[in-house]
């Protein structure tokens, strides 16, 4: 390691420089943003206005913001204008109260050609934030790679040139992190945001953002995964952003009120105390203590999302994921989170590809990749998994559109759409880990059929359908995909609710925005349209808050307060709905409640909605759900839950399944569940302030404060 240090600090050639006095931070808010442009190496800072503070708060917001004024109508992904911004929020880097460290990173996506945005854990936004800026604005194309070193404590920016011997994202966020600190205790000083291989040969590359865990002397890493940010910072021929912080200190954020973000603080790190180990064990399993609870209400996805459970399922079960993590480790991904939900395996030693043979930290796996990589492909292999999952993170792409393109492609192939002459060789059936895992490293190294698969399931399809002749009807009913993004990790058949949060996310399918599935499957608590709608208009509103501000929502609802169930509202978590209004005024001086907070967010999420009209995307045939997202697509997917149908076909439809054929009930459960999605589209623009096509009244953006001429331009053009 010694000598590619030396070999790394030798070939430091600095391209442009930028010395700055570091703002003090006032109420959350450093004052300043910076800008980069590596076509011409231009460095430079802009003023945060208020209006900015006011309307677009932070995190996500600024990004939108800066994307929307950078880019043009017809802005491609791969455009030198195209930016990747990224934020953290005026909350965001507060040490008192858990959760508090996420980056937001923006920018238009090469699988949907519209807004993506993709929330991170790791050091980087806050001490980004805490070095001077608000936001970063990553624009233009570098002609080579090159290396952003953004130094807080020295007040320096530079573009660099730096020999990285390797494309492995653990390799790199740890070679910088060796190169730049001073000292091992300087090294948690650190954060490195790299990408991988994977970028540059697919579609769905990831970011890694790092911290360093002191107790396990490594750089581990943390993923803004969806939409294909990482493949936009590889076209930009980005080898690395790295941020340098050493002064971090409980009142870094300058808060207006420190003392009642300490009582915040002190309360819910008590109730984490207490209840997490009797409740979602989050401490112990992090999200993996979903794999059981989804597996046993039929919420688990299987065979490309075709069934909810499996009786293999208890080998990949919850406990099997805890007995794989180190326990009794600081697993906390910022500063002061007691939730500590960053679960690791360390010293496990991998069976292939370039690094076969040596033992790794593996960080994970969350409960998507579990169940993308596993159950939805039919595999139920822990060490699989684990492999999977390192890979799928030193290479760079993202283990949920992963895990959802090759259990479309299974499928396929147990269809006869492909073979193995299609496929190079790769016996690609539900549960052939082997070929699954060969497949990775294909789309990791841009070879073979990893190349075709890399470019996610929406290109796929359009390739199977006019080189293989397969039908376009049917491989849109089967592949998960709405606006060109990969589902996240749930079968939401059974819930209309569901159904809706996944497809009318302004990103795509992603569970971030909305995750309902228990509301409304289990808890029966959203039993008309009407209040189906006004859950898919309060969560989302609610979700993107945190985005705005720099926070993680484990804290919210994956800790439940004694008394919760009987409030008004358990399913919000009203006493933590409170915690976060107090920390925001607490934070910045303000006096919102928690009307103004929704206020907030339906600002920024109605100004995503106009970005994407913008962007040609946006109205309601892009709010279209794959049928396998609905209701079941075949004949054996029918009859798997045929009890379940024949019921619903005769009291929810009113019509006897006595006698039919299961085609003919197919073709009757599909012409209902369908109409039931169009009346719930319906239901939910009314409730949100839409048209009947999706775009937003004229009048709810005046009303929001939002009517800028060019918004207003935008939205005529599409009424």
């Amino acid at each position: 390691m010694d000598n590619i240090i030396e070999k790394m600090r030798a070939s430091r050639r600095v391209l442009a420089e930028y010395s700055y006095k570091p703002a003090l931070i006032e109420k959350g808010y450093s004052g300043q943003t910076l800008h980069i442009n590596l076509s011409d190496n231009t460095i430079k800072p802009k003023t945060v206005t208020q209006q900015m503070k006011d309307i677009f708060i932070g995190g996500k917001g600024f990004g939108l913001w800066y994307l929307w004024n950078a880019v043009k109508a017809d802005t491609k992904w791969n455009d030198p204008e195209n930016e990747i911004v990224i934020s953290s929020g005026p909350i965001g880097g507060i040490t008192q109260y858990p959760g508090s460290g996420k980056s937001l990173v923006v920018t238009i996506s090469p699988l949907t050609n519209s807004v993506m945005d993709s929330n991170v854990g790791g050091y980087f936004g806050p001490y980004l934030k805490f070095s001077g800026w608000d936001a970063l604005e990553i624009q233009g194309k570098a002609d080579k790679d090159v290396v952003v070193f953004i130094d807080g404590d020295k007040g320096k920016v530079t573009i660099e040139e730096i020999t990285i011997d390797t494309a492995a994202s653990h390799l790199v966020s740890k070679q910088l992190t060796e190169l730049l600190a001073e000292s091992e205790k300087d090294k948690k000083n650190i954060s490195i945001v790299s990408s991988g291989c994977g970028g540059d040969h697919t579609r769905i590359g990831i970011l890694n953002f790092s911290f360093y865990d002191l107790r396990r002397k490594a750089a581990r890493l943390k993923q803004a995964g969806r939409g294909g940010i990482g493949t936009v910072f590889r076209d930009k021929k980005v080898a690395a952003l790295a941020v340098k912080y050493s002064s971090l200190s409980g009142r870094s954020n300058n808060p207006a009120d420190p003392e009642a973000i300490t009582r915040a603080g002190v309360k819910i790190t008590r109730e984490i105390n207490k209840f997490d180990d009797e409740q979602f064990r989050m401490r112990q399993i992090g999200t993996a203590n979903l794999m059981t609870p989804m597996n046993d209400y039929d919420l688990l996805p299987v065979h490309n999302f075709k069934y909810g459970s499996h009786p293999d399922a208890v080998k990949i079960s919850s406990e099997v994921m805890r007995s794989r993590f180190t326990q009794n480790m600081p697993d906390a991904c910022w500063v002061g989170c007691a939730l500590s939900c960053c679960k690791a395996v360390d010293d496990f030693e991998l069976k292939t590809g370039p690094f076969k043979g040596e033992k790794v930290l593996v960080d994970g796996p969350e409960y998507e990749n579990a169940a993308g990589l596993g159950s939805n492909c039919g595999i139920f292999d822990v060490d699989y998994i684990l492999e999977a999952n390192f890979y799928c993170d030193t290479y760079g792409i993202d283990t949920i559109s992963t895990g959802t393109l090759i259990a479309f492609i299974m499928e396929c192939y147990e269809n006869g759409i492909i073979n193995k002459e299609n496929t190079g060789g790769l016996e690609l059936n539900f549960g052939n880990a082997d070929a699954a895992m060969e497949l990775i490293h294909q789309m990791g190294q841009g070879r073979g059929f990893g190349k075709i698969a890399g470019l996610g399931v929406r290109r796929i399809k359009k390739i199977f359908a006019e080189d293989y002749g397969a039908d376009p009807a049917f491989l849109q009913d089967i592949g998960m995909e709405n606006k060109g993004l990969e589902y996240s990790q749930y079968q939401a058949k059974e819930s209309l609710a569901q159904q809706g949060g996944f497809a009318l996310a302004n990103k795509g399918p992603q569970h971030d925005e909305a995750w309902l599935i228990f509301m409304d499957m289990i808890n029966n608590q959203l039993p008309t349209f009407e209040k189906k709608a006004e859950a898919l208009y309060y969560f989302p509103m609610f979700r993107t808050w945190f985005g705005l501000q720099g926070l993680c929502k484990l804290p919210w609802n994956d800790i439940i307060p004694e008394g919760n169930s009987q409030t008004d509202s358990p399913e919000k978590i009203p006493e933590h709905v409170q915690n976060y209004v107090d920390i925001f005024n607490a934070v910045t001086g303000k006096n919102i409640d928690k009307a103004e907070m929704i206020r907030q967010s339906e600002r920024v999420y109605n100004f995503q909605r106009v970005f994407n009209l913008r962007l040609g995307f946006g109205i309601r045939e892009h709010d279209a759900a794959p049928y396998r997202a609905l209701g079941p697509v075949t004949e054996e997917e029918y009859e798997s839950r045929a009890e379940r149908y024949d019921r619903q076909l005769k009291e929810d439809v009113g019509i006897d399944p006595a006698g039919m054929s299961t085609a003919e009930k197919v073709k009757a459960m599909r012409k209902y569940r369908e109409g039931r999605y169009k009346t719930l589209i319906d239901v939910v623009y009314e409730r949100r302030g839409w048209t009947s096509n999706g775009v937003p009244k004229l009048e709810s953006l005046q009303k929001l404060g939002i009517d800028f001429p060019e918004v207003i331009e935008v939205v005529k053009k599409n009424l």
